[in-house]
């Protein structure tokens, strides 16, 4: 990539290309630049240090997941819309482990935005259920950790045992739909 071509976009670009092919850690400011052809200085013109590129790469994969749950919920609601929002989030992890593994999981003000609008799509699927203020939250919150929970789990290779992923998944999606169905006693 020629100098000339460089902007936020493109580094945050190189910087996923990077994360891909090697790994989260793998992503420095002399690595982006290295793929650039230019000298590690020259980032500085569109990012601020390691950490803003961090977050920008986050941004981006929220910005991706939100884009597969919209799609994934859209026309849909109910059990229908939940499961395929499930189903949406751990494809996504399962075709891009090293991506997702670079989410900043931690709310940050850089990360802001882009966490609401997927906190948004995740509202709008749990809508069905009646939930609203603080249960919807906890509802968010809930499902969030199962999915996430799987997902991270499942790229790890955490599951050694012989039985079918997908029947696990499928009785996850089951047990969280179930839940959510089921009044929480107070």
């Amino acid at each position: 990539m020629a100098r000339a071509a460089l902007s936020p976009d493109a580094v945050v670009g190189l910087a996923l290309r990077i994360v891909d092919e090697e790994g989260p850690d793998a992503l420095t400011l002399a690595a982006v630049a290295g793929r650039a052809g230019v000298a590690t200085p020259s980032l500085y013109k569109h990012v601020r240090n390691l950490a803003e590129l961090r977050a920008l790469v986050s941004e981006r994969v929220m910005g991706e997941l939100t884009e597969i749950a919209s799609e994934a919920v859209l026309g849909r609601s109910g059990d229908e819309a939940l499961r395929a929002l499930m189903d949406g989030w751990r494809s996504y992890a399962a075709r891009h482990p090293h991506r997702y593994s670079a989410l900043i999981q931690a709310p940050r003000p850089e990360t802001a935005e882009a966490g609401e609008r997927l906190v948004g799509v995740i509202l709008a699927a749990l809508r069905a259920y009646g939930l609203e203020g603080s249960a919807a939250i906890h509802a968010v919150r809930c499902l969030r950790a199962a999915m996430h929970g799987f997902a991270v789990l499942e790229s790890a290779g955490a599951f050694q045992l012989a039985e079918d992923l997908g029947e696990s998944y499928a009785l996850l999606a089951h047990m969280v739909v179930s839940g959510l169905r089921t009044p929480r006693e107070p």
